[in-house]
């Protein structure tokens, strides 16, 4: 049997930058997990990929068959359309030229992404996907939780 998992992500942030928080959702078989966090000074983008991160290391094992599915365009499209090699190739230069925005997020993704077989599916935010609206509502829990602690 091929070990399987759905992961489901997302970020937010209240103001860009601002306090922001990221949720996932991981499913195989029977089992649901969630995870949620958040950081005081971020952005939105770094929250989407943090989502997708944290749900990859929360894997115990590897050699995972992953589908990660999230309504962020620029984690669904770095993957899916190659810009994630392009930008290793070009030594971590976007098509302007210019640094690539949170390559250290990027770097952790490329080595979780050598530990299973990743794949990425873009979702549609906030259109009734039950488990992309379960995902902001921990990340946006995550946001208010560290209102409360500062």
């Amino acid at each position: 049997m091929k070990k399987m998992i759905t992961i489901y992500t997302d970020g937010a942030c209240s103001g860009n930058p601002g306090p922001g928080g990221w949720g996932a959702v991981l499913m195989h078989a029977d089992r649901i997990k969630e995870l949620s966090g958040g950081e005081l000074e971020t952005t939105n983008q770094r929250m989407e990929l943090t989502a997708v991160l944290q749900a990859l290391m929360a894997l115990k094992v590897t050699g995972w068959e992953v589908v990660i599915h999230s309504d962020s365009a620029y984690v669904v499209n770095a993957v899916n359309q190659g810009w994630l090699e392009k930008w290793q190739t070009n030594g971590w230069k976007n098509s302007k030229k210019e640094a690539v925005a949170n390559q250290d997020l990027w770097l952790r993704l490329v080595q979780l992404m050598k530990l299973n077989r990743v794949s990425f599916a873009k979702v549609a935010g906030h259109s009734g996907d039950v488990w992309n609206e379960r995902c902001d509502q921990l990340a946006r829990q995550a946001i208010k939780e560290l209102a409360e602690q500062h």
